[in-house]
């Protein structure tokens, strides 16, 4: 069996064995190592899990995500109630800083813009509206401050990375520039590539992460013959 085939069979089982995707309706193509989606779902949280389950595959260099979400029926719901349903949740959530994130719905679409101090609260009103009924997708413009970066934050980005069991930390550069943080070298997965840019927005400081690590599947044997 091909490699491309091997791994598309991989992502077929990993889709069918996560519980929140209906994975017969979703076709997978595999070319390169690169995967595409294709088919529908019935919300935007759903299309979100099938992107999140095959991230998690080894061997993945890429994803094109082109599943449509399809509600049903009773899962419709204007733009109006989508908005008042994305500012209460935002307002509930603990993470969130009030009266920071303006929201705007148009046609099922929900688009976040606004300023926070942390990148994990970025996400956080991501989160906090990617599962509400109604919605077919989520522009985050939320902006994290700049804030002068401490001459320590290369070295706590190291050891974060060191410490995540996900990621081949040996085979990751980290450098600073002014409150960029730019990441390089290989992975052997897509999810341990995310994993080490999660890693580095944690860090105080840190504007934006450029993330260069290169995907490869064949990293892992050669960590081994290394």
């Amino acid at each position: 069996m091909s490699g491309d085939m091997q791994l598309k069979k991989h992502v077929e089982d990993e889709l069918s064995w996560e519980p929140s995707v209906n994975a017969a309706a979703i076709g997978v193509a595999v070319k390169d190592a690169i995967v595409t989606l294709s088919g529908h779902v019935s919300s935007y949280a759903e299309k979100r899990a099938a992107e999140q389950a095959v991230t998690r595959i080894h061997g993945v260099r890429a994803l094109a995500n082109e599943l449509d979400v399809k509600f049903s029926t009773d899962s419709r719901r204007t733009d109006e109630d989508i908005a008042q349903a994305a500012v209460s949740s935002i307002a509930w959530h603990a993470s969130i800083p009030k009266d920071h994130i303006k929201i705007q719905v148009s046609h099922g679409w929900v688009t976040l813009e606004g300023s926070v101090d942390w990148q994990y609260q970025r996400m956080a009103a991501e989160s906090a509206v990617e599962n509400l009924m109604g919605v077919l997708g989520v522009r985050n413009l939320v902006t994290v401050k700049s804030a002068p970066a401490r001459a320590e934050v290369r070295s706590q980005i190291e050891a974060a990375i060191k410490r995540d069991a996900e990621i081949e930390a040996q085979r990751i550069s980290v450098a600073i520039q002014d409150n960029k943080v730019i990441l390089s070298g290989k992975v052997d997965s897509l999810g341990k590539r995310i994993a080490a840019e999660r890693a580095a927005w944690k860090a105080s400081g840190v504007y934006w992460v450029e993330n260069n690590i290169l995907v490869s599947p064949i990293s892992r044997r050669s960590a081994t013959a290394a």
